[in-house]
């Protein structure tokens, strides 16, 4: 597990699922273009760089560079380290298709390669890559994921058990139970996120 001290800026949560699996870091997800209305974000991202600095971290596609190139104008340059991605072309893993200008976005790239894009930026890295303990899926991510706690939570439940062959009864301390021996935290909230049809947590 590789320690970052800047806070790593990333465009979607299948982005920062990638690189929780080998980085120890504040990672924040842009949620694409929806970040050019959410002002208060804005202002936590300058302290959030004033304190430890940023990395913006976006694909090379032209989307990515159109959200890089807002945060630059948002953020004090002097704050802001760049790390790029070559453009590699494929589709990632959980898509059908390639994306528009058909190269791997930060999701679909290797750690490998993420890891030195991250160190040509002049990034502050330290670690030996050793693995983590697996951190376990707790009642909390189950509100956080819209599965819990909610006026429809109980369908939710039932829609992501069957979606990986439970059933759609069990309680909500059986599914937890189930969930920690089948998948990791990471993946249980890219589950979530491709059962809400729109790249985002279950809500």
């Amino acid at each position: 597990m590789y320690h970052v001290k800047e806070c790593i800026i990333v465009e979607g949560v299948y982005d920062k699922i990638k690189l929780s699996n080998f980085l120890d870091a504040t990672i924040f997800v842009t949620d694409g273009f929806r970040i050019y209305h959410r002002k208060a974000t804005i202002e936590n991202l300058k302290k959030m760089a004033q304190e430890v600095g940023v990395v913006i971290l976006t694909d090379s596609d032209s989307a990515g560079f159109r959200i890089r190139n807002y945060l630059k104008q948002m953020i004090p340059s002097e704050y802001v380290r760049h790390a790029y991605i070559p453009e590699i072309a494929g589709k990632e893993r959980r898509k059908t298709r390639p994306g528009k200008e058909g190269i791997l976005g930060v999701e679909g790239v290797s750690e490998d390669i993420i890891l030195e894009a991250l160190k040509k930026a002049g990034c502050t890295i330290d670690g030996t890559g050793q693995e983590r303990k697996r951190a376990e899926i707790t009642k909390a991510d189950f509100v956080a994921a819209g599965i819990s706690g909610g006026a429809d939570s109980s369908q939710k439940r039932a829609k992501l058990a069957e979606k990986i062959g439970l059933p759609g009864k069990m309680s909500s301390n059986m599914l937890l139970d189930a969930l920690n021996r089948l998948m990791s935290r990471e993946e249980f909230f890219a589950l979530c996120a491709e059962l809400s049809g729109n790249g985002e947590e279950i809500k």
